[in-house]
C-alpha cells in the first residue's frame, strides 16, 4: 500500500543519490520505502499536491503521508528507519535545521563535480520495480 509507504523523491541522474537509493534500498528492511526521481510526472504530481518545490535538484525529498521533510532532515528520518548503522545519526536531529542544511547544501551544490552524474534517470531492476513509483 503505497499510501503507508514513506516517499523519497531524488535526482535521478546524481551518482551520489543513486548510490543513496541503493543503499536504502539494501537496509530497508521493513520495506518503508518507495522512490521517485524528482525529474518524474509522479514525483511533479506528488509535489504539487503537497505544495513542495522541486524546481531545484539540489534537495533531497522524504514524504510521510501528507507531510514533508527537505534536505537534512528528509535524510536524518530516513536513517532512523533504517536497519544500519547510520541510524546513529539521527540525533544530529538535534542540532538546528539551518546549521545541518548549511552542511547539507555544500555536498548538494558539489555533488555532480565530487560524484559525477548520468545521461538519464536512473532505471530500477525487475526485482526493485515495485520500489520506483
Amino acid at each position: 500500500m503505497i499510501n503507508k509507504k514513506q516517499i523519497i523523491l531524488f535526482d535521478g541522474v546524481c551518482n551520489f543519490c543513486n548510490f543513496w537509493v541503493n543503499f536504502v534500498l539494501e537496509k530497508d528492511k521493513k520495506n518503508v520505502f518507495r522512490f521517485a526521481a524528482l525529474q518524474s510526472e509522479k514525483a511533479r504530481e506528488l509535489s504539487s499536491r503537497l505544495n513542495i518545490d522541486i524546481s531545484n535538484l539540489d534537495t533531497f525529498v522524504l514524504i510521510v503521508g501528507e507531510k514533508f521533510y527537505i534536505k537534512s532532515t528528509a535524510a536524518l528520518m530516513v536513517c532512523k528507519k533504517l536497519d544500519s548503522y547510520l541510524k546513529i545519526l539521527f540525533p544530529l536531529i538535534i542540532l538546528p535545521a539551518f546549521f545541518r542544511d548549511f552542511v547539507y547544501d555544500i555536498i548538494a551544490k558539489n555533488r555532480y563535480k565530487l560524484f559525477g552524474r548520468k545521461e538519464s534517470c536512473r532505471i530500477p531492476t525487475q526485482a526493485e520495480k515495485e520500489k520506483f513509483l
